[in-house]
C-alpha cells in the first residue's frame, strides 16, 4: 500500500493539528493575532510529534461555522502557520482546508504536503446548507497546479451532513472508487471526536478491499484495536487533547499512551 511508502509503517495514525480561529473567522483572537495562532499550533504540533504519531494533518478546525467555498485569507494564514513550523516538522504532513477541496490542494502544493483530506464527491444536506461538489474539476485542478503527487483522502461519510442521492455506504464506496479513483476513503462519525462505526468501516473495507480505508473520527485508546483491526489507518485529533475535549490543547502524555497501544497492536 502507498501508506507504507509515505508513513513507513502499517496502520498509520495521522494526528490532527487543529489551528485556532484565523483572520476573517468569527472567533479570531484579534488581540493575540497570528502570533498566538502560530505559537499554539507549534505547541500542539510538537506534542503530537514528540508523542510518536506517524503523521500530522493541519486543519482550520476552529474556523466555525465552516465554509464550502473558503476565502483566500484563510489559506494564506494556514500557509503562514505551516511555513513557520516547517523546519521543525520531522514526520509526513498533510492539510485540510475545511471544507474546500481546491483550496486544500492549493495549500498542499504551496507547503509541500503529502496528502489532503476533503469532501470530493456527492451532494449533501448539511449544517452548512446544501453542500455540492465537483470532483471532475477538482482533479483537473490538482493537475493544473502540479500537485499530482498529493494523495487524496476522500471523506465519504462527511460530518454533520447526509448524502442526498442514497444512504447505502457500500454503493457509495464502490461508485466513488470506480468513478473517482481516490487514494483512500475516510469513514467518519457525526462530528469531530465521535467514533466511526466499526460495522460501517467493515462494510466499506469489504466493498473496496484494494482501496485504503481510514477510520476518520473518534479513535480512542479503548477502541483503537477494534478500529485498526478493520481500517488501514486512523485520522484522529480529539483523543490527544487534555481531558479528551475538542477545544483543549494537545496533551503529550495522552499521545504517548495512545501510540503505545497502537505500536503494541502492530506487533501483535
Amino acid at each position: 500500500m502507498w501508506t507504507e511508502e509515505i508513513f513507513g509503517v502499517k496502520k498509520p495514525v495521522i494526528a490532527m493539528c487543529h489551528l485556532q480561529p484565523l483572520p476573517g473567522d468569527p472567533y479570531y483572537d484579534k488581540a493575540g493575532g497570528m502570533k498566538k495562532v502560530v505559537e499554539m499550533a507549534k505547541r500542539d504540533m510538537l506534542a503530537l510529534q514528540n508523542g510518536g504519531v506517524d503523521a500530522i494533518m493541519f486543519s482550520n478546525e476552529f474556523s466555525l461555522p465552516y465554509l464550502t467555498k473558503v476565502r483566500t485569507e484563510t489559506v494564506a494564514a494556514m500557509a503562514r502557520v505551516i511555513g513557520e513550523l516547517m523546519t521543525e516538522i520531522k514526520i509526513p504532513y498533510g492539510v485540510n482546508v475545511l471544507w474546500d477541496p481546491e483550496k486544500s490542494i492549493d495549500l498542499a502544493s504551496a507547503v509541500g504536503a503529502s496528502f489532503v483530506r476533503e469532501i470530493f464527491t456527492g451532494v449533501y444536506a448539511s449544517d452548512f446548507g446544501l453542500w455540492d461538489t465537483d470532483c471532475g474539476n477538482v482533479i483537473r485542478h490538482r493537475r493544473a497546479v502540479d500537485a499530482e503527487n498529493v494523495k487524496l483522502l476522500f471523506n465519504i461519510v462527511p460530518e454533520a451532513a447526509k448524502y442526498i442521492q442514497r444512504d447505502d455506504v457500500v454503493s457509495i464506496a464502490k461508485s466513488t472508487v470506480f468513478n473517482c479513483k481516490p487514494d483512500a476513503l475516510c469513514v467518519s462519525g457525526l462530528t469531530a471526536g465521535v467514533s466511526s462505526d466499526a460495522a460501517t468501516l467493515r462494510l466499506v473495507k469489504e466493498a473496496v478491499p484494494e482501496t485504503v480505508v481510514f477510520a476518520n473520527t473518534g479513535v480512542r485508546p479503548e477502541n483503537v484495536e477494534e478500529q485498526l483491526s478493520v481500517a488501514d489507518g486512523a485520522v484522529t485529533g480529539t483523543t490527544f487533547k487534555r481531558d479528551g475535549k475538542f477545544e483543549n490543547e494537545v496533551d503529550e502524555a495522552r499521545v504517548k499512551y495512545f501510540m503505545d497501544k497502537v505500536k503494541a497492536f502492530r506487533k501483535g
